[in-house]
């Protein structure tokens, strides 16, 4: 579905351009566009690396189990139908720790790979369960200390001071995810009162 998305902009784009004579412009924000999308992917490469270094290092001296294991009881109480020592949770703690320290591109495959271990318990397989419903909703709010992507792209852009977002971007995370699970837990209990 964003594939016909993209393709229906890319098409009015062009549409639009032809119609007011300035077709050229469309080739030159195709060339602008692919050289700030190289600039800004080698310039975050750098910080990616270096936080995901990081988080090997702290994965190795043992703080992500101990992040885990301070995260854990949160993890159980937001998806009580997940059996413990299921995988699924060890991947959800993982994605949740990768999000906290703002590492968006390093939390994906292990999203991904709660989400495959969440299909294992679901016993409807073309409908999302709940645990995975719960997943998407925190992931994509997702509570972030340290917003390291954002922190970067500032850098790239020579921002005088590119950490000044911290605090307004903790705040923001906070009240979305807050909210997240809020409606999350809405639409449980909700869903249960119905199937009674």
């Amino acid at each position: 579905m964003l594939n016909v998305i993209w393709l229906g902009l890319i098409l009015i784009s062009i549409i639009v351009a032809a119609w007011n004579g300035r077709i050229e412009v469309i080739n030159q924000a195709a060339f602008e566009g692919a050289k700030t999308g190289v600039t800004v992917a080698f310039g975050l490469l750098s910080v990616i690396a270096f936080w995901m270094g990081m988080m090997r290092i702290a994965e190795k001296a043992g703080l992500m189990e101990l992040f885990a294991k301070a995260l854990a009881p949160i993890v159980r109480r937001l998806f009580p139908d997940i059996p413990d020592g299921h995988p699924a949770l060890g991947y959800i703690l993982s994605n949740m720790s990768a999000n906290l320290l703002g590492l968006g591109n390093a939390a994906t495959p292990m999203g991904l790979k709660a989400m495959e271990e969440l299909q294992k318990l679901n016993p409807d397989k073309q409908t999302a369960s709940p645990a995975m419903c719960t997943l998407l909703a925190i992931n994509t709010a997702s509570i972030t200390l340290i917003p390291t992507t954002m922190i970067a792209i500032r850098m790239q852009y020579g921002s005088a001071n590119p950490v000044e977002i911290v605090g307004s971007t903790l705040l923001a995370s906070f009240a979305a995810t807050i909210f997240a699970i809020l409606l999350d837990r809405w639409y449980r209990h909700r869903t249960k009162r119905r199937s009674r």
